[in-house]
């Protein structure tokens, strides 16, 4: 999902300078000097700058369409609702800046670069680490900080108590203690994010009990925690958005167009074609409603609590932490059937309540039409600011992303076969 609670300005794109609000005019590069270059998340482009671009009046009628009501026709996919969540978690790794991480500028500039590195090295779960960053960390610096929920009203099952290691850990003000807090911009990505934390306290729970020193726990967790999440990606998450034939070709034979045959040691940049574009399939995933758990059961879980229920899109329903009744049950977002864990269907009364994600195609459910404040970084009076559809047009005509037919154009040039769409076919869609 988007950087920045959806508000990203600027973009510092390799060879192009920083492109954006500071600028003198939208898309002019300015100077940047050393230390902002290296704060600066570095983007760079694959293809060429649009020759064309659509104005607001245009972006705007796009934007509606793109966010009707689409829930009216059947628009489930084959794929668990809880992978939306997961990419959105995985976006996050990848675009993560970890100079923000510091106001007193104590961060070396080695860490910088590294921290701007797209790599799926879960820098959103463990900051710079327990010497680094200690405010994640718990006093033996192994275990990451966990929450507790709070007493919600009287409810069979998960809500009469708390439940401590099933929220994050929180500020005094309701704000989440981990290191990207655009992880609790809604309860999905949360209460994935929490997962990951209780995976990685079971994980240093394991190595203790086998006798790893501790001074070693942490880093034998981290690495173990990291191998599994990008088995994980490799392995269930890529083939269900991908073709599987593709994603064993780039592993196979390697990239043909992004950074090919990269030099030892050179440090990866994020590509604006898939930061600003591609990989925001994700919001086509997102359902209104959810059957979240036996309490918010029948459409219980709209998309509108979950933002709700969080700290940075919103107030957690006026408790300093979340209730116990909105502790997702994940097995109505992953179907674990596919691991042969049969012990851990979806145990419900009538019929199956597994949610599936939205189809991937041009529609975005019409909630995704108005964000809350907290998830596009403040106030907006201009209602059309708030429709996710926008933002991103907006933000592909800031950076000047090539049409689709020019990046097909680029693709076969580099050997890929692909067939650009025709004009009538984008139009009849």
């Amino acid at each position: 999902m988007a950087a920045e609670r959806h508000s990203r300005e600027t973009y510092f794109v390799v060879g192009e300078g920083a492109l954006g609000a500071p600028s003198p005019a939208p898309g002019v590069a300015v100077a940047m000097s050393m230390e902002t270059d290296l704060r600066a998340f570095r983007f760079s482009r694959i293809g060429p700058k649009a020759v064309r671009q659509l104005g607001e009046p245009g972006r705007r009628r796009l934007a509606e369409a793109m966010t009707i009501d689409a829930d009216q026709a059947p628009r489930d996919s084959t794929i668990p609702a809880g992978f939306t969540y997961l990419g959105q978690f995985l976006d996050h790794d990848l675009t993560f800046d970890r100079s923000r991480l510091k106001d007193d500028g104590s961060v070396a500039v080695a860490d910088l670069v590294q921290g701007r590195s797209p790599s799926l090295d879960l820098d959103s779960l463990y900051g710079l680490g327990p010497r680094r960053t200690p405010e994640f960390y718990a006093a033996d610096k192994a275990h990451l900080k966990r929450g507790s929920t709070v007493r919600s009203f009287p409810q069979d099952g998960i809500a009469d108590r708390p439940h401590p290691g099933f929220d994050l850990p929180r500020r005094s003000n309701r704000k989440a203690l981990i290191p990207d807090l655009r992880n609790d911009e809604n309860l999905a990505v949360g209460q994935t994010h929490n997962a990951f934390i209780r995976f990685h306290n079971r994980v240093v729970d394991r190595l203790k009990a086998d006798g790893v020193p501790a001074a070693d726990l942490f880093a034998r967790a981290r690495e173990t925690v990291i191998r599994h999440y990008q088995w994980m990606i490799r392995t269930d998450f890529l083939p269900r958005i991908v073709k599987p034939q593709l994603v064993d070709d780039v592993f196979t034979n390697g990239r043909r167009v992004f950074e090919v045959n990269p030099a030892p040691g050179d440090s990866p940049t994020m590509p604006v074609e898939f930061s600003v574009a591609a990989y925001r399939l994700g919001h086509s995933m997102v359902r209104s409603t959810y059957d979240w758990n036996h309490v918010f059961d029948d459409g219980g879980g709209s998309l509108d609590l979950l933002f709700e229920f969080s700290g940075t899109s919103g107030t957690l329903g006026g408790d300093p932490r979340l209730p116990s009744n909105w502790i997702a049950d994940f097995r109505r977002l992953y179907d674990f059937r596919e691991a042969g864990r049969n012990d851990l269907r979806p145990i419900v009364r009538g019929r199956n309540r597994l949610n599936m994600a939205r189809r991937l195609d041009t529609l975005l459910t019409d909630m995704l039409a108005s964000l809350p404040d907290g998830s596009i970084g403040g106030p907006d009076p201009r209602a059309i600011r708030r429709n996710l559809a926008f933002r991103n047009l907006t933000r592909a005509n800031m950076l000047k992303l090539a049409t689709g037919q020019q990046m097909v154009a680029l693709m076969r040039a580099r050997g890929v076969t692909l067939t650009a769409l025709t004009p009538a076919q984008i139009r009849d869609d």
